[in-house]
């Protein structure tokens, strides 16, 4: 099936791997929450046992430096494209109330982004991450 948007995550490189799966996690979680239509239905086995759904579309990971995911960013506010953040901040909260306080804090060019999931026509998302390399 060939989709007219895309999902993709944009995660710093210098973070641990713990770290960038979490990240991933995160952010992904909000695509889901407001994007209608992202999840599929519940998978079952042949023995009867029911599953969760999952996101009915891939999921594109992409690598960015400090300054590439910057970039990234301007790009998707610049167009419009509604993101998930995380900050390096998040790692050390504990909860989520929590969470939106440490963003609060920041002036959108002071936020410390490790990483972000974004979907949007396919078009738009290809020129927000224009340069990126897939995460290896």
């Amino acid at each position: 099936m060939i989709f007219d948007t895309k999902i993709a995550v944009v995660l710093r490189d210098d973070l641990p791997t713990w770290q960038k799966l979490n990240v991933t996690a995160f952010t992904v979680s909000g695509i889901v929450g407001i994007s209608e239509g992202t999840v599929g239905e519940n998978y079952e086995d042949a023995s009867g046992n029911q599953y969760l759904p999952m996101i009915v579309q891939p999921i594109m990971i992409f690598s960015a430096n400090g300054e590439e995911i910057r970039k990234v960013y301007g790009r998707a506010l610049s167009r419009n494209v509604k993101l998930a953040i995380f900050t390096e901040e998040l790692f050390s909260t504990t909860h989520d109330e929590e969470n939106r306080v440490a963003v609060k804090k920041c002036a959108s060019e002071d936020l410390k982004l490790v990483g972000m999931a974004m979907r949007d026509d396919k078009k738009v998302i290809d020129k927000v991450i224009k340069g990126l390399l897939l995460h290896q």
